[in-house]
């Protein structure tokens, strides 16, 4: 098959590479579409893979070609994305059904062979059937979505108040629109640039507002009446909005941590204060699974995107390039700041 190898650093080829092969258990994929999530950015540019050659990508869709023995409720033709996670099943984590936090764990992608090719291979319980009349370029975002719903589920989400996601990349768009979904009483979008602020809006924020603007924190607490936020969500790993998250966050508001930063993170006393004079709950999250593996992340994805209430838009999508381009699509991120929304591969030979 063909697919875009990385070789070393900045080193990625569109070449032939071995077909994996259908075993027991398993199911192969004619990969349609495959997003670049911003962990490949730094496997593809800064030296972060774990090993070469490898094929990346984690984020796709596409059909089933192939169904390995003993494999029940999928068949050839089902179209289908995949939960990159392989956890061990073992370890106590597994045991208690938190499989993102397990520490033994292979992945889709970066520790095993992924979607930036043709084919990929994975165990039947991580293929998502989905609505074929989805789009192969929304399903491709199911991985997406699916951190944004954990992010959510971890704050132990509470509809009826006042919501603040901020950034409004791929993950905060779905945040917001899981909080509407969960029935929020009021939306707001933080972000610096126009234009995904104006996605928000179409996406279902209620408001915006331009952190790059002088008083928008005030211009925010108007907005709940001086009340601040009782559900706030970071969704940029950017220390600035970190910090902005801390001074929005309501009296005893629940603040969850999605975005993952990677420079350093410091809070002055006044600011790190916020958490002990509010008695606010933060907490983290990472990746998307719950019990029964891979979880009601995912169920949710497929059932809402089929129901059109978790929405797609055009505007999601930056770019696309067809597989053969893969290096191309990546250059890109040389300036990340230019980029505005996410950058999607289509496989060439697949008609996508």
């Amino acid at each position: 098959m063909k697919a875009a190898v990385l070789h070393g650093n900045e080193d990625l080829r569109y070449e032939d590479f071995p077909t994996p092969e259908t075993r027991s258990g398993t199911v192969k994929v004619k990969i349609r579409a495959t997003g670049i999530c911003g962990s490949d950015i730094p496997r593809v540019l800064h030296h972060g893979a774990h090993f070469y050659p490898v094929v990346l990508g984690h984020e796709f869709s596409g059909d089933i070609v192939e169904v390995g023995e003993g494999v029940t409720g999928l068949r050839i033709g089902d179209t289908v994305s995949g939960a990159p996670l392989l956890p061990c099943m073992e370890c106590s984590d597994c045991q208690q059904g938190n499989y993102s936090l397990c520490r033994h764990y292979s992945f889709i992608g970066s520790r095993q062979q992924g979607s930036f090719a043709e084919y990929v291979v994975l165990p039947a319980r991580n293929a998502i059937k989905y609505d074929p009349s989805i789009p192969y370029e929304q399903a491709a975002m199911f991985e997406p979505s699916t951190v944004a719903l954990h992010g959510v589920l971890c704050n132990e989400y509470r509809g009826g108040h006042y919501t603040a996601v901020f950034g409004c990349g791929t993950i905060g768009i779905f945040t917001l629109q899981w909080a509407k979904i969960f029935g929020a009483r009021n939306i707001v979008a933080f972000d610096v640039d126009e234009g995904r602020l104006a996605l928000a809006r179409r996406m279902g924020a209620d408001e915006v507002v331009n952190t790059g603007k002088e008083g928008f924190l005030e211009c925010a607490r108007e907005i709940t009446h001086g009340h601040g936020f009782d559900e706030v969500f970071e969704a940029a790993g950017n220390p600035a909005t970190m910090q902005m998250a801390f001074e929005a966050a309501a009296s005893k508001s629940h603040l969850c941590f999605i975005g993952t930063p990677h420079t350093n993170l410091s809070f002055t006393p006044s600011q790190w204060e916020n958490m002990n004079r509010k008695e606010f709950r933060l907490t983290g999250s990472w990746m998307s699974y719950s019990a029964p593996f891979p979880g009601k992340e995912w169920e949710l994805t497929a059932h809402y995107f089929s129901t059109g209430q978790l929405k797609f838009d055009p505007e999601f999508l930056y770019r696309t390039y067809p597989l053969s381009q893969a290096a191309e699509a990546f250059s890109l991120f040389h300036h990340p700041e230019q980029v505005h929304g996410k950058v999607m591969l289509l496989n060439n030979s697949s008609g996508a």
